[in-house]
């Protein structure tokens, strides 16, 4: 299977626990994830084994992305495994503490592209749209903070 990495970097203008409640407020995220909403599906969402679903679309066009959290080292990392239908693979959430009013968040997808040479095809027409709208939520999550 091939996979595609996209990797983006955010300033956030707070401290590293203030930025990690943030990041970990599943159902927040909707707040600051541009046409996402996102929920806890499973467990306490602080924890290995928890899982969370975010649906991205306008109305009902969009698709479901589950995950479950494989690692999560408070307050500095989250390390999740997407297992849905469309967007299977791996994401990692990365704080740094920079000074004490301001955390580098860094974020990180492995994303597993499906379907041979037409899903690459696929995967290289909607991979500038998909860091495009992680980088403006990460933007939003920033001036939110």
């Amino acid at each position: 299977m091939r996979t595609s990495d996209v990797a983006l970097t955010v300033m956030l203008p707070t401290d590293i626990q203030s930025a990690f409640y943030a990041i970990v407020d599943w159902q927040g995220q909707s707040d600051w994830m541009i046409g996402t909403k996102v929920w806890l599906a499973g467990g306490d969402g602080a924890s290995v084994g928890s899982q969370i679903a975010a649906f991205t679309g306008i109305w009902k066009l969009g698709f479901l992305d589950t995950m479950t959290i494989t690692k999560i080292e408070p307050p500095r990392l989250v390390e999740v495994l997407h297992t849905g239908k469309v967007l299977r693979g791996e994401g990692s959430f990365e704080l740094i503490a920079v000074t004490e009013r301001q955390t580098q968040f860094n974020w990180f997808e492995r994303v597993e592209i499906p379907a041979g040479l037409a899903g690459l095809a696929a995967w290289w027409l909607i991979r500038p749209g998909f860091k495009f709208g992680v980088w403006l939520s990460l933007r939003k999550l920033a001036k939110s903070l």
